[in-house]
């Protein structure tokens, strides 16, 4: 596949490179109908170019559908530099990914994601003010993964709902893959609620954490599984916090839940398999509406930070997820596909609206020649 044929939905692909501090780095706008792209950086040692080139644009495509959904006025990107988080950091590397960012003239607010912190953007904002995500003692709302677990845990009360007719969160099995930034707290938050669990993770601090945390309030009921296991234990909802791909024609023969939500984006490996859950009798609820709590927090910041307003906006993930897996049954359709539809029908409408003004040319008689 070619290269323009590999982009042909994304509006702006940005190759970085910068010898100097060492950074090597792609930024993808995939759609800016609704507004400046946004998107996190993600940090990974990615195998290859062609592989960094295929996650980033897999995720700015994403954003287009969770800032569609969520209701905000931005477009889709996302950036990543290729190295190992834990060795090629500098507060160089940074300033420099903050001069490509500023190249792009506020086409492109980026912040932290997988492998970065809101600490690494300090030094991204020496050279940029297209930053968000930024700790509150520089002007930002502080940690995004607080809203993102809390629209998980709302995501999991709707499913629930849904599924059995009841939103409690407590007297129900969940497997959670990954116990990282987001993952610990909605365990955590569910260990409250009385629920039982299976986790997997590969920080034996993080499991030590919960386990802990498990004691503290009285709830032990925590069972560690291998990360290949997880796919196969007996629960109820199933909730990947961790890494994208995971719903797949190996593992979806394994899971014996009876639902999927969680953080992790780009849980199915292809939308196809979203189907395929649904013919196992699981309901699944797609990611970019879980997840958007962590973007409905740093759009935000644009306006002011409030947070308050921030935790209201993102009880919306409740309804829209209801609304979604109404349609889905409706229309005899993937939840994906009516969330996908959903999206679709805002951004024409918003396209719409713009190509209206763009068409209002002057009369002949008003044009100077």
């Amino acid at each position: 596949m070619g290269f323009f044929e590999q982009i042909h939905e994304h509006e702006q692909v940005v190759v970085c490179n910068d010898p100097n501090t060492g950074l090597k780095a792609i930024i993808a706008i995939h759609n800016t109908t609704l507004g400046p792209a946004t998107g996190g950086c993600r940090m990974y040692p990615y195998r290859s170019f062609e592989d960094a080139l295929d996650d980033v644009l897999r995720l700015s495509k994403g954003m287009t559908y969770k800032c569609a959904a969520a209701d905000v006025d931005f477009g889709g990107g996302k950036s990543v530099i290729i190295g190992d988080p834990a060795k090629d950091k500098s507060p160089e590397l940074f300033r420099s990914f903050g001069r490509f960012v500023e190249s792009l003239n506020g086409r492109f607010y980026t912040g932290t994601d997988m492998g970065t912190t809101p600490e690494d953007f300090v030094h991204a904002m020496k050279e940029t003010n297209c930053i968000i995500g930024l700790p509150k003692e520089y002007g930002g709302g502080g940690d995004s993964s607080v809203p993102t677990s809390i629209g998980v845990l709302y995501g999991i009360q709707a499913t629930n709902e849904f599924v059995s007719g009841s939103s409690g969160l407590g007297n129900q099995t969940y497997a959670i893959q990954g116990l990282g930034k987001v993952g610990l707290k909605v365990a955590e938050q569910l260990l409250e609620k009385g629920a039982d669990l299976y986790v997997t993770e590969l920080n034996e601090r993080a499991i030590t954490k919960l386990v802990d945390y498990g004691k503290s309030i009285g709830n032990p009921s925590i069972r560690v599984v291998s990360s290949n296991d997880i796919y196969g234990v007996e629960a109820d909802v199933f909730v990947p916090c961790a890494i994208g791909g995971v719903l797949n024609d190996e593992t979806l023969d394994m899971l014996k839940v009876k639902a999927v939500v969680g953080s992790a984006n780009n849980q199915l490996k292809e939308e196809r398999h979203c189907a395929a859950l649904q013919e196992k009798g699981i309901v699944y609820a797609p990611d970019y509406i879980v997840n958007a709590g962590g973007l409905i927090q740093v759009a935000d910041e644009l306006y002011g930070v409030n947070q308050e307003r921030v935790l209201q906006k993102t009880k919306a993930i409740y309804d829209s997820l209801m609304e979604i897996f109404i349609v889905s049954e409706n229309d005899s359709v993937s939840t994906v596909e009516a969330a996908n539809r959903f999206c679709e029908q805002k951004l024409a409408a918003r396209k719409a609206g713009n190509s209206f003004f763009a068409r209002k040319v002057p009369p002949k008689w008003q044009i100077k020649h």
